[in-house]
């Protein structure tokens, strides 16, 4: 009898349902059957079961947190399993040694994860019995079905399982001793929390940081444009005065010469430039794409998002979420076209079909073996489902899926761009640009408002069919100011492209292929789950989509400054180190002693360099109050005390820290609405400011405010009259 050890109780159930089945409390009994002989026992983790040896397991004077036992180097790293989850381990376990058992088929997820999850599991129950790998990209029935009459050897997915353990023994090294070496000695700058560090999320943070000191370094500067309007041969359009490209000018007194002396003067068209653009449709997705799109689209986390992929995995309808290739194999896509004519009946997507090509089959773009790892792209599989019957996260998002698939089968769109330049008087050159749509093609499927390119507009704009050689006058003549914009702050989806690229620069147009192979920040399954704990540290916050760092997050990539555990560039090598153990390519032993010596250098370059730190004593007193006042409570574990900052303006109240605000403790009693935000245009308040506030009614100037992409800095006023805060900006004030 066979044991198939699942990942999770529903993946269980998926694989056990294609066969005769009786389901019992913690595991489900396959009859035989032609698969299953002499039949077989389902059973399954609960996520991981196992884990890493805390610090003082190893050794009991690693227990407390001190700089001189620094760097914490275990001789042999181990497992141990997971207090709360001992019940689902001794279930695992008792199969795994119950006589009758003469087989072990790992059925984890069929990724890295997956591999470690399973095989950690039969370690720690000391397995001896023969091992095979199920290897399935969907949880459909062929496809289960499919995946146990063609079971792999064990020995062709190892070292997937080194590859995690290695990734689980650096994570260890660099987190465990970096965190207490930056907590330590930023306690000792007098800091009051506990900093961790990690080998991805670090130089993540990082990228967050340098954005946002990249927005608050920006001065905006004004810039003048002249724009013409002509007529030429009863035609009328409109162009921008430029020199060598650049249409800018900074002095507005030159752009109102340019305006005078263009004003009522001949004008000659003097160069036509045309071009069609024939524009592909979009890859198929991957998980890194899919998360993108659904955060620019619905503003969802790409946590969310991958929750909900997996759901619909699960359910079966989607194929394995957690790829990073946005590739398929012949073999899925001689699957198509059945998949898409079932998807017709549905009325979502019939308004597609017939599809222009039946098939994509002999298509490079999308078809290529060479670039499916161990997952093809995100596919609908042949289990289809009417989107009208899914939750609307789970519509959506499969929505999205299944329209990339038939847009794929559609024809480019085809798109015109034309130039004109028309000199005025000689002298002065304008230029006009316009754009046609002349086929739609794919776009039917994807129109431009869904689109994720920088480029896309609804509407075209259309230039007349003037000639080169027409002549004409310059009709109307004007100025118009404009302000240089800071760079944007990153969504949460930008953070996720950010990441596979290890903060390169991309352009949105080449998204996909550009991010084929490259080393980056983490993988397509653990990047949402980084972005997750720099939520959960404190680190950062989000808010509109936009992501801010805190003043702990600054303040501990301030200490951290050019150290290798901030470099991006460094740890996406590591990841391609990783990726080639999980090859066969290279034996993990050199990459953990490398991971060793990573460790005991940080500690001693943060111990050299924490001498000269001159870190930003405001943003260490904020964090510091965040801290201030938290209590012991027997059998509920720690909770804040709320921190007085001062005297409430509105009434006889005080304002306390309320945790996202500061607000009045007179609310419940008079309703008084007082409140002051921790975050206001983009900037957070600080407690210094809030108490110079409350305390005089005005605070400081307070630099790196934005409104409407514009910077500026400002003092916060309390208006008495008004009973609001308002800004003090050039001495003229401003409604908050």
């Amino acid at each position: 009898m066979k044991l198939i050890v699942a990942e999770k109780p529903d993946q269980g159930a998926k694989l056990a349902a294609p066969f005769p089945f009786a389901k019992q409390k913690n595991h489900i009994t396959i009859r035989p059957c032609e698969t299953f002989p002499q039949g077989a026992v389902v059973t399954w983790a609960v996520g991981h079961l196992c884990e890493l040896l805390s610090p003082d397991e190893y050794d009991a004077s690693w227990k407390k947190w001190q700089l001189d036992i620094l760097p914490m180097i275990p001789s042999e790293f181990q497992y141990k399993v997971t207090k709360t989850k001992w019940k689902a381990f001794k279930v695992i376990k008792d199969f795994v040694h119950d006589p009758k058992i003469n087989e072990i088929i790992i059925a984890g997820d069929a990724e890295r994860e997956g591999e470690a999850i399973v095989r950690l599991v039969l370690q720690q129950s000391k397995n001896t019995k023969p091992m095979k790998r199920l290897w399935i990209s969907s949880l459909t029935p062929n496809a289960v079905i499919t995946g146990f009459q063609n079971l792999k050897d064990e020995i062709h997915t190892r070292d997937l399982f080194h590859e995690a353990i290695s990734r689980a023994y650096a994570d260890w090294l660099v987190g465990m001793n970096a965190s207490r070496a930056f907590t330590l000695l930023l306690q000792q700058q007098g800091a009051e929390d506990v900093f961790s560090t990690g080998r991805v999320q670090t130089p993540t943070l990082a990228l967050i940081v340098k954005r946002e000191t990249e927005i608050e370094a920006f001065r905006s500067e004004n810039f003048w444009e002249v724009k013409a309007n002509f007529q030429i041969n009863n035609h009328m359009y409109e162009g921008t005065w430029h020199k060598d490209g650049d249409t800018r000018l900074k002095e507005e007194q030159m752009a109102k010469k340019i305006a005078q002396f263009s004003a009522g003067k001949p004008a000659k068209v003097t160069n036509i430039d045309k071009n069609t653009k024939n524009i592909p449709p979009p890859y198929l997705f991957n998980l890194s794409g899919l998360q993108s799109l659904a955060n620019k689209r619905f503003k969802y986390a790409p946590k969310q998002t991958l929750d909900i992929a997996q759901k619909l995995y699960v359910k079966g309808i989607i194929s394995y979420p957690r790829t990073d290739s946005a590739f398929i194999t012949k073999e899925e896509a001689s699957t198509l076209p059945d998949v898409l004519a079932k998807l017709r009946e549905y009325s979502t997507f019939n308004a597609y079909f017939p599809l222009p090509n039946p098939s994509i089959l002999v298509s490079k773009r999308y078809v290529n073996s060479g670039k499916v790892k161990d997952h093809y792209a995100i596919i609908p599989t042949d289990q289809t489902i009417d989107p009208a019957k899914l939750s609307r996260e789970e519509q959506v998002i499969y929505e999205m899926i299944v329209e990339r698939v038939i847009a794929a089968h559609y024809d480019d769109c085809k798109m015109s761009y034309s130039t004109i330049d028309t000199l005025v008087d000689e002298r002065a050159t304008f230029r006009s640009k316009g754009k046609q749509l002349l086929n739609e093609g794919w776009r039917k499927v994807i129109p431009f408002s869904q689109d994720s390119q920088k480029s896309a507009k609804d509407n075209d704009t259309s230039l007349p069919p003037v000639q080169n050689g027409d002549e004409g006058i310059v009709s109307k003549v004007n100025t118009k100011k404009g302000e240089t914009k800071p760079p944007k702050r990153y969504t949460e989806g930008d953070l996720i492209l950010v990441m596979k690229t290890a903060g390169k620069h991309i352009d949105d147009d080449s998204l996909v292929k550009v991010m084929q192979d490259t080393e980056g920040l983490g993988t397509e399954a653990t990047r949402a789950g980084i972005i997750g704990i720099l939520k959960d540290r404190s680190y950062i916050t989000v808010t509109k989509n936009q992501v801010f760092p805190t003043d702990k997050g600054r303040i501990l990539i301030q200490a951290v400054g050019d150290s290798i555990l901030a470099s991006p560039e460094m740890t996406a090598k590591w990841e391609q180190r990783l990726a080639e153990i999980g090859d066969g390519k290279t034996p993990m032993e050199p990459f953990i002693e490398q991971a060793k010596k990573l460790s005991a250098s940080i500690i001693q370059d943060a111990r050299m360099n924490a001498r000269s730190w001159q870190l930003d004593k405001e943003k260490l007193a904020n964090i510091q109050s965040t801290r201030k006042g938290w209590k012991q409570k027997k059998g509920t574990g720690k909770y804040p005390a709320k921190t007085l900052v001062g005297g409430c303006l509105k009434c006889d109240g005080k304002v306390i820290d309320k945790g996202n605000f500061y607000g009045c403790t007179n609310y419940n009693q008079s309703k008084c609405t007082f409140t002051i935000s921790k975050r206001t245009l983009g900037k957070e308040i600080s407690i210094t400011h809030v108490k110079e506030l409350l305390s005089g009614g005005t605070t400081s100037i307070v630099q790196g405010f934005e409104r409407n992409n514009n910077v500026f800095d400002a003092a916060l006023k309390w208006d008495n009259n008004k009973k609001k805060i308002i800004f003090i900006y050039d001495q003229q004030p401003i409604n908050r």
